[in-house]
């Protein structure tokens, strides 16, 4: 045992014996790891040992260089405080779901007459969210049916706001739309239509169903016709639904089925939906490989799973049986979320079984599709560091562009693939702060300052070092961020991606001579779309920026409207609509008559309104 590891385990050996939180520390003082125990001194010490049986802990052992901890009064409390820890720090060897920008949710927003968006974020404004599904198609779907379904709105239009200010569409026409914007449709009825969704979203079919039949009925002998048939058809639309779910179980049955896969590569959680006795969703959730037992994978994936699922069911399936301690403590978990009892079982024969056995091939299919998709991304980057002359095949690689409107809009953005795959949360854009005019090589030396001055800082994506540099430029660019590395102390490779007379990529540069990639078409394709990435990301940034200013600074140069004014009145009225409105229809829109007069003022040089 090294001196370290000796010295760590004297340390936990002196911990005591209660719930506590532990956080394994790297060499500089980073959190990588995140754990609870019921017994702190039991587990802490039993990482810090020689030769340990599992290569994946003993992995993230090597790393520790110290640990910290958190005493709490019961394992619940503990078990709490992990999973806070482990969203606000995000260690490297803990893993949870994907987060919320990598798996799309359904939304219904917090309005008068609500509508269904799909969305990757997910922000305190009082909407509801579903999910999270498997992808984004997925996820459309679901919003397209049930806006078919139910007929609710899919324009851009607010509600009441803009009833009656035009005609209605053609979905009206069709049944697509119940269109509130005839102003015949009360927000009680509106408010039915997205109570039907939301539980269709909640998984239970059958209740929406039985409420949308006691609407139509009432709707009937009301002799309110017209919404009598919008609720029989959102009612058709439903059974037609749950005729495509294949059936399960019985009619009242509700559970959800958890398998997990791992191997050395990766990780899998397939999560399979029975609600009402019929398939209804399945879901996979793909990670890296971790430090963490399989047991402990699986108790720690499902507290996050169901963290962001509306509801949780009676009965959840497992295929192999947690620890006792920790199938108590995930069944207290779940029981106080869902304020009922809920039941963890493992089945070993019949119907159940077979729905843990599928659960399992859709995680085991899925990290085999993962492999398969590694080896042929990680055979690109093989052959593309053999182009490039490299020692070892990149991983990690940084694409950089600039892009410029006028001086005062100058952006550089970042780009980051990882094996091959492009890591959106590790994309960055960079406002040029120092520059006096426009200058793509000035530019380019701020931005990769700014950018290289961070490795080795800890923080999450900016403090990695990069295996390989690509820049959207050729020998001059290269020379320049050359020198940065000299001046930074480190030795990154660096080349430029040179385009042909039709902006096609045909070769790299290293500054003192060009590498042909166009017989290369795997490493072609790769650097081509790097290339159209990087810019996409480069001109996006600048576009939204000048944007943003030219918005602001027309109504900021009228008097009266400073900042603040002008962006709570482009809130109420968009721009294009305050260059042509007259002052009685800013007024209506909220905006004072003052402001009103000046605005008009500007735009029309003073002309009479008509």
């Amino acid at each position: 045992m090294n001196a370290n590891l000796a010295t760590l385990r004297q340390k936990a050996m002196a911990l005591p014996l209660c719930p506590g939180v532990y956080l394994m520390k790297d060499g500089r003082g980073n959190i990588i790891y995140v754990g609870k125990s019921r017994k702190l001194k039991n587990r802490v010490s039993s990482y810090f040992v020689k030769d340990h049986p599992h290569y994946k802990t003993a992995k993230m052992v090597s790393q520790v260089a110290d640990f910290d901890y958190i005493l709490c009064d019961t394992e619940m409390e503990a078990l709490t405080l992990e999973n806070t820890l482990i969203k606000k720090y995000t260690p490297k060897y803990n893993i949870l779901l994907k987060d919320d920008k990598s798996y799309p949710y359904v939304k219904v927003t917090n309005e008068m007459y609500p509508r269904l968006l799909v969305t990757r974020d997910r922000v305190l404004d009082g909407g509801k969210y579903y999910g999270p599904y498997a992808s984004a198609s997925h996820a459309k779907d679901v919003v397209d049916t049930l806006s078919r379904i139910f007929s609710l709105v899919t324009c851009r239009r607010s509600f009441p706001r803009d009833i009656g200010k035009e005609r209605p569409c053609l979905y009206l026409q069709m049944g697509r739309c119940i269109a509130p914007c005839t102003g015949g449709v009360t927000p009680e009825v509106y408010g039915e239509l997205i109570k039907g969704a939301k539980g269709v979203l909640s998984g239970d079919i059958r209740k929406t169903e039985a409420t949308l039949t006691a609407a139509m009925m009432e709707a009937a002998e009301k002799e309110q016709f017209e919404l009598a048939a919008h609720y029989r058809d959102a009612i058709l639309g439903l059974q037609h639904l749950s005729e495509k779910q294949k059936v399960v179980g019985d009619a009242d049955e509700n559970r959800d089925i958890f398998a997990l896969w791992q191997d050395d590569l990766c990780g899998v959680l397939a999560v399979l939906s029975v609600r009402d006795g019929k398939l209804q969703n399945k879901q996979e959730f793909l990670f890296s490989a971790s430090a963490l037992t399989e047991e402990e994978d699986l108790s720690a994936l499902i507290i996050s799973y169901y963290e962001d699922a509306p509801s949780i069911p009676p009965e959840v399936l497992l295929t192999e049986a947690l620890g006792e301690e920790e199938h108590e403590l995930l069944s207290q978990y779940l029981g106080g979320r869902a304020e009922r009892r809920v039941y963890i079982r493992t089945p070993q024969k019949g119907t159940l079984k077979q729905l843990t056995a599928m659960a399992l091939a859709n995680a085991k299919e899925r990290a085999m599709r993962y492999r398969k998709e590694m080896e042929r991304e990680s055979g690109v980057m093989r052959r593309l560091g053999e182009l490039l002359g490299l020692s070892a095949t990149p991983r990690r690689i940084e694409a950089y562009d600039i892009s410029e409107i006028g001086q005062e809009h100058i952006t550089a953005a970042m780009v980051v693939t990882v094996d091959g795959k492009p890591k959106n949360s590790d994309y960055r854009t960079f406002r040029m702060k120092t520059l006096s005019g426009v200058d793509d090589y000035a530019a380019m030396r701020e931005a990769l300052s700014r950018r290289l001055s961070h490795i080795g800082d800890g923080s999450q994506s900016l403090g990695e070092t990069p295996d390989l540099i690509l820049l959207d430029g050729g020998v001059g660019q290269v020379n320049v961020v050359k020198e940065v590395l000299r001046e930074k102390g480190l030795t990154i490779p660096v080349f430029g991606m040179v385009k042909d007379d039709y902006h096609k990529t045909r070769a790299l540069t290293s500054g003192e001579g060009e590498i042909s990639i166009a017989l290369e078409q795997a490493v072609y394709v790769y650097v081509y779309k790097l290339q159209e990435e990087v810019h996409r990301v480069a001109v996006r940034a600048t576009m939204g920026a000048k944007t943003k200013t030219l918005k602001r600074s027309l109504l900021e140069n009228i008097r009266g409207i400073g900042p603040k004014k002008a962006k709570q009145i482009l809130a109420k009225m968009k721009l294009t609509k305050l260059k042509v409105a007259t002052t009685q229809e800013m007024v209506a829109a909220g905006i004072s008559l003052t402001d009103a007069t000046n605005i008009y003022g500007y735009f029309h040089k003073e002309e009479p309104q008509k």
